[in-house]
C-alpha cells in the first residue's frame, strides 16, 4: 500500500513540475491553479505516506530517508503556499523533485531507526526546531542560488523583464534575508535545547553534530551581520547561504547516511 501511495504523490509532484517548465522555457504563462492543485494533492498523499512510514506501533521510525522525506514535505509545503504571493516557478521544479525523490526512496528502501519521542517530550522540541530550522535554512540556500542566477542574467543583459514567470531581483533579497533571520533563529534555539535537553550530546558519534551545526549558526550570523552592517549582496551572500546549508546538512545527516545507507 506504502509503495502505491509512493508511486502517486511522485506523479502528482511531477505533474506539477511538467505544467511549470513549459512556461519558463517559452516564457509564457503558467497555470498557477493546476500547479497548486497538483502539488496539494500530492503534499496529501505524501503527509498519508509519512504518516505511515514514521508512526509505527513500536514507536516512530525516524530513519534517514524518513527524516529526508519528512523534511522534503516541510519545504514543498512552505513553498507551495508561498506560490500564491510570490513568483517561485524556477524553484518549485527542484523543491518537488526532492520530493518526488525522498519519499520513493523512503517507500521502496525501507530502513528502521525507532525511538519513543512520546516517552521525551524535552528532544520532541530539540527535533522539531532542528527539522524547521534545516527546512528553513535549505529553503533560504535555494533563495540565495534564485538571487544568484538572476544577478548573473541582469549582468549579462539577459531580458528578464519580458518573462512574467520570474521575480524582481530586490524582492527575492528582501526575502532571502528574512527567510534567513528565521532559520537562524530557530537553529539558535535547536542549539540552546540541544545543550539543555540532550544529555548526551558530545559523546563519541554525537559530537560533530553539535560542532557543524555551531559553526552553520557562525555563519549565518556573520552573513546576517554582513548584510545588515555592511551592505553584503551578490555572490558572498549566495556562498555563504549554500556553505551554511552544507554544513547543517553534513551535521544532520554525515554519520547516519554512513550508518544507515552505507553500512547497512
Amino acid at each position: 500500500m506504502d509503495n502505491l501511495i509512493a508511486v502517486v504523490a511522485a506523479i502528482l509532484y511531477f505533474l506539477a513540475i511538467a505544467t511549470i517548465i513549459p512556461g519558463l522555457v517559452h516564457q509564457t504563462g503558467i497555470r498557477a491553479k493546476t500547479v497548486f492543485v497538483s502539488a496539494s494533492l500530492a503534499l496529501i498523499f505524501h503527509a498519508w505516506l509519512l504518516s505511515d512510514l514514521i508512526f509505527e506501533g513500536a514507536g516512530q521510525n525516524l530513519s534517514i530517508l524518513n527524516v529526508a522525506s519528512l523534511i522534503s514535505f516541510i519545504i514543498s509545503l512552505v513553498m507551495s503556499i508561498a506560490m500564491l504571493k510570490t513568483r517561485l516557478w524556477f524553484l518549485l521544479p527542484v523543491v518537488y523533485s526532492f520530493s518526488a525523490i525522498n519519499l520513493s526512496a523512503a517507500a521502496f528502501l525501507p530502513s528502521t531507526f525507532i525511538t519513543h519521542l512520546e516517552q521525551d517530550p524535552k528532544l520532541l522540541i530539540h527535533i522539531s526546531l532542528a527539522l524547521f530550522s534545516y527546512s528553513t535554512l535549505t529553503i533560504g540556500a535555494l533563495y540565495a542560488l534564485q538571487l544568484a542566477w538572476l544577478d548573473h542574467k541582469l549582468k549579462t543583459k539577459k531580458a528578464l523583464a519580458i518573462n512574467p514567470n520570474l521575480p524582481p531581483l530586490l524582492m527575492v533579497e528582501r526575502q532571502l534575508f528574512n527567510i534567513i533571520l528565521i532559520g537562524t533563529l530557530l537553529l539558535t534555539g535547536t542549539l540552546i535545547t540541544g545543550f539543555v535537553f540532550v544529555q548526551d550530546m558530545f559523546v563519541q558519534g554525537k559530537a560533530h553534530k553539535a560542532i557543524l551545526s555551531f559553526i552553520a549558526w557562525m555563519v549565518y550570523t556573520v552573513l546576517l551581520w554582513g548584510h545588515y552592517q555592511k551592505g553584503w549582496r551578490g555572490k558572498k551572500v549566495t556562498w555563504f547561504a549554500v556553505a551554511g546549508a552544507t554544513l547543517l546538512t553534513l551535521a544532520y545527516f554525515g554519520s547516519r547516511f554512513v550508518r544507515e545507507i552505507i553500512l547497512n
